[in-house]
């Protein structure tokens, strides 16, 4: 068998139905789908019991341990040469499979991603929150299909890699956020190869609201650093950028404050007033790139409310991300803490 298409599920039915129906329109037919429940109480069983007779599909259900060893667990089942992992709120094209063939036959690796994309059925909320996680001006090009000048490291919603390296790897760690770097990364340390797929993107659902999605990226955020404490070399300038903007957009806005007080007290709100451009001077730079989020996210969506929307998600994302890298910091690297598991009880919520 080719493939083996490996996908931990957590009170997800509905996306899961999605899933395999999309699977079930692949153009490459040679490939298996196995479904961990890890512990759910709302399970997909009847949904893929549904797909028995479209799909080679194998369904387990196990206790609650996280998505890498859910992973681990359906990788230990699986029979294919290449092994796919899936986030269960994707939806795949007719022809990813064929452009993952197409990749490997060309040039074979040992490990594989690609990137993702909105579906036109997502909310205006959903595509808007794609926009920021893929956008160039909010650090996410990469996600979007772009070309890396280094290391492409694949996420776990769109990964593939060699069932052997899998296993000489010994899978995904126990890390509850920000396990698939981590994998990636060792998969560099063991001098295998890893390419970006272009064209075998998805379509990624992601968080359905902003409050959901900043919870995401804040975890993200504290994931970073303890990948960094991992692997000291992991940590780029890019990776710091969110938390640089958060600071320097609450400094700005503090700045405004103290010229707004500044003008009230000396003088009145006369823009000759020597304190006028204290109070609007900060706020330029973050009317700027308002406006620029605003414009590149219309346009690549034709739409001027999911412009609207993309402004806050771009701010929920680089502030979420910031956030946690700032706290995880604090913790970590300045008062010495241990590493902890920020979704231990709310890791799929």
């Amino acid at each position: 068998m080719r493939y083996s298409i490996i996908v931990p599920v957590y009170n997800r039915p509905d996306e899961v139905d999605e899933l395999l129906e999309s699977l079930t329109r692949q153009t490459v037919k040679d490939f298996e789908v196995i479904i961990v429940e890890d512990g759910s109480k709302n399970t997909c069983k009847s949904v893929c019991d549904g797909y028995s007779d479209a799909l080679d599909l194998h369904y387990f259900f196990k206790s609650n341990s996280g998505p890498g060893d859910s992973r681990n667990y359906g990788a230990a089942r699986a029979r294919g040469e290449y092994l796919i992992i899936l986030d269960s709120d994707v939806v795949l094209p007719e022809g990813y499979l064929e452009a993952v063939e197409k990749e490997l036959e060309a040039n074979p690796c040992d490990a594989f991603g690609g990137p993702d994309s909105a579906h036109p059925s997502f909310t205006p909320t959903q595509k808007a929150i794609s926009y920021s996680m893929t956008s160039f001006f909010t650090t996410g090009g990469i996600r979007g299909g772009k070309k890396k000048l280094d290391k492409f490291y694949p996420r776990s919603f769109n990964m593939g890699v060699r069932r052997e390296t899998y296993q000489k790897l010994g899978g995904f760690s126990k890390m509850r956020f920000g396990e698939d770097i981590d994998f990636s990364i060792r998969i560099f340390k063991e001098g295998c190869q890893c390419r970006l797929f272009p064209e075998a993107w998805v379509w990624h659902k992601r968080r359905t609201d902003m409050r959901k999605f900043f919870r995401q990226v804040f975890n993200s955020g504290i994931a970073r650093i303890n990948l960094y404490k991992k692997y000291p070399e992991s940590l780029k300038l890019v990776h710091l950028l969110p938390a640089v903007f958060t600071v320097g957009v609450i400094c700005l806005i503090l700045l405004s404050a103290v010229g707004r007080l500044l003008m009230h007290y000396g003088g009145g709100p006369d823009p000759a007033h020597k304190y006028y451009w204290w109070c609007a001077a900060p706020l330029i730079p973050i009317l700027l790139f308002t406006l620029l989020i605003f414009i590149d996210a219309s346009i690549r969506n034709h739409s001027v409310k999911i412009g609207v929307l993309s402004i806050g998600a771009a701010y929920t994302q680089l502030f979420g991300y910031g956030a946690g890298f700032i706290t995880a910091w604090w913790r970590r690297c300045v008062r010495g803490k241990d590493e902890y598991h920020a979704f231990d009880k709310t890791f799929y919520k």
